[in-house]
């Protein structure tokens, strides 16, 4: 690798999924782990700003990247070992999550058939511990190999150290920008034990017919509610759902259900009442609603979406006058679930 590796005042508009058309000052792709360790070795410090991309879906530029950004491509999924009960496979971070997925259900690997296409790479879902329909990364992650972007030195990460939480781990806290990840290793169900019970599963497995359903059934409907429910980025800007849901205290869930008996909630292993944001935005009115480029999306108020031209500042806005508005109405503060740069 050489400095004529990096590329100067490159476009992003392709490589994140909101389509903002921001630029980086440089930039450069990494397809092996030793290339990132060379470059942090020999030429890193004259980039004293670095950010670590993957596929780009859950991050939203605010405006040009003053630093490099640091492309992760790396591929790579193999069985690390295997017993009656489970198979310890380790992914590399630049493959396509939904790939992943499917590579697992093909392998007849159970336990994120639940997680089909959830955008993004794989370095990506434990820095944000990835959910959706009732499971999350953390119920099969073990451990995560990450790289010290000061010396390049390995680090292994394990359950406990990553400090996973609700759409958060270590990684969005202390050590942001701290590491990049190189790969992690789950643990998947040979013996599988499936989760329909949340959202429309069964309701999506009934329509389709399946009546003792796999873990590709569950896999395939969840593809569906997805479809029906989503924008494709690959047509529309956006990055999934762009705000955590809620959690507030059983008290005050109490107080609003009195006043809204229809308010969409339930409750958590920690006893929190976590409400659904797509319902409070929709309760506000901003269900569909579009100003300029920029809106939430017809079909689901918790996306906001990019019609095309919109910039970083303007989503932003936009995102900001949601949250006030559910402030205001309900007295809740919605935080962003997406990484603004």
């Amino acid at each position: 690798m050489t400095t004529s590796s990096i590329l100067e005042n490159y476009s992003l508009k392709t490589l994140n999924t909101f389509g903002v058309d921001a630029r980086c000052r440089y930039y450069i792709e990494i397809h092996q782990p030793q290339d990132l360790k060379k470059f942090l070795l020999n030429g890193s410090k004259s980039y004293p700003q670095k950010l670590i991309l993957g596929g780009g879906s859950n991050m939203l530029f605010s405006s040009d990247y003053p630093g490099i950004v640091i492309h992760i491509k790396t591929k790579g999924i193999e069985i690390l070992s295997e017993d009656d009960n489970y198979a310890y496979v380790k992914a590399s971070s630049g493959e396509v999550w939904h790939d992943f997925v499917l590579w697992c259900l093909d392998q007849n690997l159970g336990g994120i058939e639940n997680l089909s296409l959830i955008p993004g790479c794989v370095g990506a879902a434990p820095i944000q511990n990835i959910g959706a329909y009732g499971v999350e990364l953390k119920d099969v992650f073990t451990e995560l190999e990450a790289m010290d972007l000061e010396d390049g030195s390995r680090r292994i990460f394990t359950y406990d150290e990553c400090r996973f939480a609700y759409r958060d781990s270590i990684f969005k806290g202390e050590e942001k920008n701290h590491y990049a990840i190189i790969s992690i290793t789950l643990r998947l169900n040979k013996q599988h034990v499936l989760n329909t019970s949340y959202g429309a599963i069964e309701e999506e497995l009934s329509r389709m017919g399946v009546k003792s359903p796999g873990i590709r059934d569950i896999s395939n409907a969840v593809i569906n509610i997805r479809k029906s429910k989503l924008p494709d980025p690959a047509e529309i800007g956006n990055a999934g759902s762009f705000f955590k849901n809620p959690e507030i205290a059983e008290s005050y869930f109490e107080e609003l259900k009195a006043k809204h008996p229809e308010i969409v909630a339930y409750k958590t292993s920690t006893g929190m009442i976590k409400i659904a944001a797509g319902w409070l935005i929709e309760k506000c009115g901003w269900k569909g609603i579009r100003s300029g480029q920029v809106g939430m999306h017809a079909k689901q108020a918790l996306v906001l979406v990019n019609y095309g031209g919109a910039s970083g500042e303007e989503l932003i806005m936009h995102a900001d006058k949601v949250i006030e508005s559910v402030h205001e109405k309900f007295g809740i503060l919605l935080e962003k679930e997406v990484n603004v740069i």
